[in-house]
């Protein structure tokens, strides 16, 4: 009987022990990923300065170009975050006339890179609008049809990190407003705008539109 107990004892604090090991893995693991995650600020106005390094790594630092070079900027991190993106990206942007951005865009569709685009509908006609630029290319498109202005300015890349924060998508936001940009990987932030462009991607959905209309 004395036995018994004591077997039942050496078993039970086996469990609590392997149960709290389990435990201090999980916090471990989640703490390193944690510390490996992306999370980064970036401020505007930006300084202006050559980008083309980015676009074509290989070009020689004294090609042709009147602007500094070898300049880390908010721009060219900003153009770095976009461009490490391997299979989607998904932008949710109230006004896009940036002609870099759009370029860093472009460059990633004819990589293969799935690129999604929800847009504003007014703002998506103005006058260096780069959406038409987009459609062209065979980007996929949509503007917003509700009837109040689609003012969001996000994009995910990935699936996996969020860029988000004040900066429209033009050349006056990112060389002469004060703006700011954050870039994370943190789940918790990434997944409810990932879900929140779907919902949108779906309602915006030109086909459905049509047929409620016509219903």
């Amino acid at each position: 009987m004395l036995a018994s107990m004591w077997t039942v004892k050496v078993v039970s604090l086996g469990v609590v022990a392997l149960s709290l090991s389990l435990e201090l893995l999980f916090w471990l693991f989640s703490h390193r990923r944690s510390e490996r995650a992306t999370n980064k600020v970036l401020f505007f106005p930006s300084e202006v300065a050559c980008v083309e390094h980015i676009f074509s790594p290989t070009l020689p630092h004294s090609h042709v170009c009147s602007l500094p070079h070898g300049v880390d900027t908010s721009f060219s991190r900003l153009l770095r975050y976009i461009l490490s993106a391997c299979s989607s990206l998904d932008l949710c942007l109230f006004s896009f006339s940036n002609m870099d951005l759009s370029r860093a865009v472009l460059l990633l569709h004819s990589r293969g890179v799935t690129v999604r685009v929800l847009t504003d509908k007014v703002y998506s006609a103005i006058n260096g609008s780069q959406i038409g630029v987009l459609r062209k290319a065979g980007i996929c498109v949509r503007c917003d049809v509700s009837a109040v202005h689609m003012h969001h300015k996000f994009a995910v890349v990935d699936g996996r990190m969020l860029i988000t924060g004040s900066l429209n998508w033009t050349l006056t936001a990112v060389q002469s407003n004060m703006e700011n940009i954050i870039i994370t990987e943190e789940p918790d932030l990434v997944q409810p705008f990932l879900k929140e462009f779907c919902r949108l991607w779906g309602l915006n959905d030109s086909a459905q539109y049509l047929n409620s209309v016509t219903d």
